[in-house]
């Protein structure tokens, strides 16, 4: 079988700076916020521009430790997609809020900025996108929204630590933006992980207590936090990994041009990184019918693929009551029809040639 994403690949490449990275935590001891949390914390905000970087224990308590420094609570509304992680909805719903579902573009599946400003009402506090797949949303045109009603916008940035938006980091598009370390991501470390990015001072202050119990000094709690940390050892995988990242980055885009060129050649429908942006290609995304039968049938030839996301959160039953959304056509016709196929920075041209000839062949029938 063909790995869907080859960790082990990467890790003979990078195994004795990870080892050096580790070992070195191992014998200073420091498990939470070690230095290597600091030289993280640096180093990210130094490639994003961002004021600041505050690592956090994984992606999502990086959105949740954004909405509650942002006072986001009871009665309040979080504009996002609803074709996504549930990560996405769950801090909302967790914060006490309600996630207003608007509809994606059906060419790059992120939310459509062009049916946010109508979404917006008096109880809306933020406005939250999802840079899909590893590709940004349309931030200019959902920053200037959010100015003219005065609301901060969190970049959902999971999939997306590398990618730009018309020459900006990631990260760096909005008032926060929080990735993820998770291991399958374009920069995973061995477990959980995930930072956040803002520029606001005080914005970082808060997310700084609120990730440690809320505490601005030792047991000394000014607001109600989180035990939020990432540990150093995952730090210290990341800071290993950072050296080959950009390599990494240029070989997946590589990989995502020869999967465009062969099904656009083969009429095969697929989510379009859009010219103004390059995507970090966390994920490949083409569309298909039959989609059940299309699997079975690579699954057989030894190729693997997977699902993002085959449930609209709208449709998922712990949201279905603690949602608004209207019609939702886009997404609900992403979610039928969307196939995700291997790619990942070690995927060799003769084993990718493999992939898209059974893919053309079992679209085909």
């Amino acid at each position: 079988m063909i790995p869907f994403v080859d960790l082990k690949a990467q890790h003979a490449l990078l195994r004795d700076e990870i080892d050096r990275r580790m070992r070195a935590v191992l014998e200073h001891g420091q498990y939470i916020l070690g230095p290597e949390v600091r030289e993280l914390e640096e180093a990210l905000a130094q490639r994003t521009g961002a004021r600041h970087c505050i690592t956090v224990a994984s992606g999502t308590e990086a959105l949740l430790i954004s909405l509650m420094a942002l006072g986001v609570g009871p009665g309040d509304e979080v504009i996002t997609t609803p074709f996504t992680f549930v990560a996405t909805a769950e801090v909302i719903v967790l914060v006490g809020a309600t996630p207003v579902f608007v509809d994606v573009d059906p060419e790059t599946c992120n939310l459509d900025a062009r049916l946010v400003e109508a979404a917006i009402t008096e109880r809306t506090r933020a406005i939250l996108p999802v840079s899909l797949y590893g590709q940004p949303a349309d931030a200019e045109e959902i920053d200037a929204i959010a100015a003219r009603h005065g609301l901060p916008v969190v970049e959902d940035a999971a999939q997306s630590f590398g990618a730009t938006y018309r020459g900006r980091a990631s990260g760096n598009l909005s008032t926060i933006g929080c990735t993820s370390f998770f291991p399958s991501k374009p920069l995973g470390c061995y477990g959980d992980g995930g930072a956040i990015f803002t520029s606001d001072d005080a914005l970082a202050e808060a997310m700084r207590e609120i990730r440690v119990h809320g505490q601005s000094r030792r047991y000394h709690h000014t607001r109600i936090g989180v035990g939020g940390r990432m540990d150093t050892l995952q730090c210290a995988v990341v800071l290993a990994k950072l050296g080959r990242f950009d390599a990494e980055l240029a070989a997946r885009r590589r990989v995502a041009a020869r999967y465009d060129a062969a099904f656009d050649e083969a009429g095969i429908p697929r989510a379009k990184v859009l010219p103004d942006r390059e995507s970090a290609h966390a994920q490949y995304a083409i569309f298909v019918d039959e989609r059940d039968r299309v699997r079975a049938r690579l699954e057989g030839e030894g190729i693997p693929t997977a699902v993002h996301y085959p449930v609209p959160l709208h449709h998922q039953p712990a949201y279905r009551e603690r949602c608004k959304a209207g019609p939702l056509p886009h997404a609900e016709a992403a979610a039928a029809r969307v196939l995700n196929l291997p790619i990942h920075p070690y995927l060799e041209e003769e084993t990718q040639a493999k992939v898209i000839d059974a893919v053309k062949r079992a679209v085909r029938g």
